[in-house]
């Protein structure tokens, strides 16, 4: 039993492995590719007689520690300057604005056709309401450096905001009052949280030396994230500004008492773990979409509700997406319109929001359905006209 884990895990990494692979070549979502994988492997596994166990607590679990991965290593990506202020707030505004109208939206359906009560219908709709970093960010590569920045800030953002929202209206009373309070309240203390941690984590990188310094940086971040989660806050501001505050280490070092702290190696020693976080993110995100796929129950994907439920939230999703960024004449428009996905965080909020809502089956079919087409509209983003273009915009930006 030992050795035939350790044969599958060896074998899910490798078939991963292959995976991104191609997708980078050919421009597929290697999600989707990770996903039907896992599709088809059940009933391949099943045949012989071999089955996988626990599922229900290792998907979320693995889902969890992928979120924090992916959400750093897209901030250890992003240098802040003061001339690029005005495109992070625009991203942070798009994040906002696009989360609640689809709020809005999803939970008035919710409450005509499925006859939940408006707190009820809330809670179903945040899940896809939420941009998924987890995919967002990967799919973004192929866009310039301000291109990625974008999808970076609006994702995490939109994981923050869900998170914050769906556990204030989890843990309400039900009134507005309730519920703006809890958002409020945790919001605050998050952030407040999240600094003081993110400043700490940061410093001791710094200063740690020895052979052994990441596992026990992450490990701390790991734990903090987890009793972020415990007490019902939002965590992920604490993993965005921990990467941060490492890939712009001048916003700490910049008060006289900490100058000293940053030493020449630290280029050096922030290389590595870039390094680190990004295999282990691979490995991760290859072991929780072709496990949710293996997971997932064909029949679910069968019926007829779950597509028509699945068509009404994608068409929401990007037609108020197309509108917002005409509207704002974003130069990347036309690849950050399909650049909105559902993965990661929608499939774990779902799964919470089961625990306590009286939901049909159909929608476990709906969410799959969801992750799937979004993720494989990513690749409309990446057609190569609009790619040229890209290249043609950037290369002006970095004659001017």
């Amino acid at each position: 039993m030992i050795y035939s884990a350790i044969l599958v895990a060896s074998i899910v990494l490798l078939i991963a492995f292959a995976i991104e692979r191609f997708g980078r070549v050919s421009g597929v979502p290697a999600v989707i590719i990770m996903i039907a994988t896992g599709l088809a492997s059940r009933p391949l596994l099943q045949a012989t007689g071999l089955t996988l166990d626990g599922l229900e607590i290792i998907v979320p679990i693995v889902g969890a520690v992928g979120l924090v991965l992916i959400v750093l290593e897209g901030a250890l990506d992003i240098e802040l300057r003061r001339d690029r202020l005005r495109a992070a707030a625009g991203a942070l505004i798009m994040a906002g604005a696009g989360f609640f109208i689809c709020l809005a939206v999803f939970s008035s359906v919710a409450v005509m056709a499925l006859h939940l009560t408006l707190l009820q219908a809330l809670i179903l709709a945040v899940p896809f309401a939420v941009i998924s970093s987890a995919i967002a960010i990967p799919s973004s590569d192929f866009l310039p450096a301000h291109g990625r920045e974008f999808v970076v800030y609006e994702s995490s953002a939109s994981d923050i905001l869900g998170v914050l929202v769906f556990f204030a209206l989890i843990n309400s009373d039900g009134s507005a009052g309730g519920i703006l309070l809890g958002l409020v309240g945790g919001g605050v203390m998050s952030l407040l949280l999240a600094l003081v941690s993110a400043v700490a984590l940061a410093l001791l990188l710094m200063r740690i030396d020895g052979h052994i310094r990441f596992i026990p940086l992450l490990a701390g971040l790991f734990g903090l994230y987890a009793a972020g989660n415990l007490l019902h806050l939002s965590p992920l501001i604490l993993v965005l500004l921990f990467g941060l505050a490492l890939n712009n280490p001048r916003l700490i070092t910049r008060f006289h008492p900490l100058q000293s702290w940053m030493d020449d190696t630290y280029g050096a020693t922030l290389k590595e773990f870039k390094v680190l976080v990004q295999e282990l993110t691979f490995a991760v995100r290859g072991f929780f979409f072709i496990l949710l796929g293996y997971w997932t129950e064909l029949s679910d994907l069968a019926s007829l509700h779950a597509w028509l439920a699945a068509a009404l939230v994608l068409l929401v999703v990007y037609g108020w997406r197309y509108g917002m960024l005409r509207v704002s004449r974003h130069p990347l428009a036309k690849s950050l319109t399909w650049i909105a996905p559902r993965g990661l965080i929608t499939v774990l909020l779902f799964l919470h929001a089961k625990e306590v809502l009286p939901l049909p089956s159909f929608l476990g079919g709906t969410v799959m359905l969801v992750v799937l087409a979004s993720s494989a509209l990513v690749a409309v983003a990446r057609l190569r006209p609009e790619r040229e273009k890209i290249t043609l915009t950037e290369e002006r930006a970095n004659t001017v």
